[in-house]
């Protein structure tokens, strides 16, 4: 699943609007990492983004 943990961050959409104005549906995709982290104590797996990881929203488990 394309979704944050922490922040809820998910897939967006959108088009693909060419030279000659004509439109196409695409989708942006979050950067979701499957890392190791500690929850209340003990190390769990979770999906989070690369912004929450980069701004220390969560305690990589060692």
């Amino acid at each position: 699943m394309a979704k944050c943990s922490i922040c809820g961050k998910g897939v967006a959409f959108g088009h693909n609007v060419s030279h000659s104005n004509r439109k196409t549906n695409r989708t942006w995709k979050p950067n979701i990492r499957r890392v190791k982290v500690v929850v209340n104590g003990s190390n769990k797996t979770v999906n989070v983004c690369s912004r929450c990881l980069r701004t220390g929203k969560v305690v990589r488990a060692i």
